[in-house]
């Protein structure tokens, strides 16, 4: 959504509230739908199930949050659509997974159907020393695989850590349900093929993560 848009919506919500001593939530919150709604055109790859949520986006978008069992039912919901690998292989190229961290681009209307889209992952995260502009929004992701005691990814000692990522990576809300990072499989952001080479940045021993 834009800025005037936001702009926008704020200030419709802020008129709803103004006609009440108390604001009803659902009624605030069709007001914003209301406004999103009939701001937001499909151009190109962006159409409008974008604005779309699902039960555990409108269960972290209330205005309370989600009871300890409600987050605990949305979770398992959310862990059962994790694809795992189908060749049973986790790790790919963590040089590749450098480059897709650093890229941000894609899924926006001027993108062409079919490109592959970046993982951004230095706008919420710092991942290794050698880029000095990151985000601070998500942990520090350095020494990812090294503060684990993952020195063999293949090891089956480290098997739990790597399943965890890869769920991570794939689906956050299946360990976060309100998380804000995106959920990369699940949303088909990025294929396996590059969720593998992310893995290899954050847990192969010799990636510039785990090395320096």
């Amino acid at each position: 959504m834009s800025i005037p848009t936001r702009t926008f919506a704020l200030a419709a919500v802020a008129l709803v509230a103004g006609c009440s001593s108390a604001p009803n939530p659902q009624e605030t919150q069709r007001v914003t739908q209301g406004v999103i709604q009939s701001s937001f055109r499909e151009q190109g790859i962006a159409k409008l199930d974008r604005l779309t949520q699902d039960e555990v986006q409108q269960a972290c978008s209330a205005e309370q949050p989600p009871p300890p069992d409600v987050i605990k039912r949305l979770e398992a919901a959310q862990l059962a659509t994790v694809k795992w690998p189908t060749d049973g292989v986790y790790l790919g190229d963590w040089k590749v997974g450098e480059a897709l961290a650093q890229n941000g681009r894609g899924m926006t209307w001027t993108d062409p159907a079919g490109v592959p889209a970046g993982g951004n992952c230095y706008n919420c995260h710092q991942i290794s020393k050698a880029e000095i502009s990151y985000g601070t929004i998500g942990p520090s992701l350095y020494h990812y695989g090294k503060l684990r005691g993952v020195t063999d990814p293949a090891d089956p000692r480290s098997a739990a850590i790597v399943q965890y990522t890869w769920g991570k990576l794939w689906n956050a809300k299946a360990y976060n349900a309100c998380s804000g990072m995106p959920r990369f499989g699940h949303a088909g952001v990025l294929t396996q093929a590059q969720i593998k080479d992310l893995m290899a940045l954050l847990l192969d021993p010799k990636s510039p993560v785990n090395a320096q």
